[in-house]
């Protein structure tokens, strides 16, 4: 499986990685409504922190934000599900096919490879930030500057007429 096609999938919602209902299914090639039949059979294995359901106004966010495959499939009031790496792995033990167990092992190596990463550029990331902050400091100043003086040479600028360049009729 293709990493990319799985970062893709990967959301934040309330400060966690997290793959929604939908683009599980399509991974796991079963019916969303399928998945979620499982999940609901098996709902004492999906605490809060392995599974959540978003609100409203996260799915509405969502839909403005990213493409959907097919909206007019999913009614309004079937709000869907966030499944976060534990949620995903828990997901193997109740989805028992192959291919289930196959993208279950290439979603686990990507969320350890974004964590490596996020842990690897943690001190880029701190430099980075401290250089922002120091040059929108400058920034800042620059255009406090600029902005004195074309305010100044706004009120010592007279209205001068100018001749017209060009040719005449």
């Amino acid at each position: 499986m293709d990493i990319s096609i799985l970062q893709a999938k990967i959301h934040e919602f309330r400060g966690q990685k997290v793959i929604l209902d939908f683009d599980l299914a399509l991974l796991y090639k079963v019916e969303t409504r399928v998945l979620n039949q499982a999940v609901k059979r098996n709902s004492q294995r999906f605490p809060e922190d392995f599974m959540f359901q978003l609100t409203l106004e996260e799915f509405e966010y969502m839909s403005s934000q990213f493409v959907m495959r097919s909206p007019s499939k999913r009614p309004k009031t079937a709000l869907p599900f966030a499944f976060t790496e534990q949620g995903i792995a828990m997901l193997s033990g109740i989805l028992n096919s192959d291919i289930a167990i196959n993208v279950n092992i290439a979603i686990m190596r990507t969320f350890v490879m974004i964590r490596k990463f996020a842990i690897e550029h943690k001190e880029f990331n701190s430099k980075l930030l401290e250089i922002e902050s120091k040059y929108d400091k400058q920034f800042s100043d620059i255009y406090e500057a600029l902005n004195f003086l074309i305010k100044r040479d706004e009120s010592q600028t007279v209205q001068k007429v100018r001749k017209q360049i060009g040719y005449k009729k």
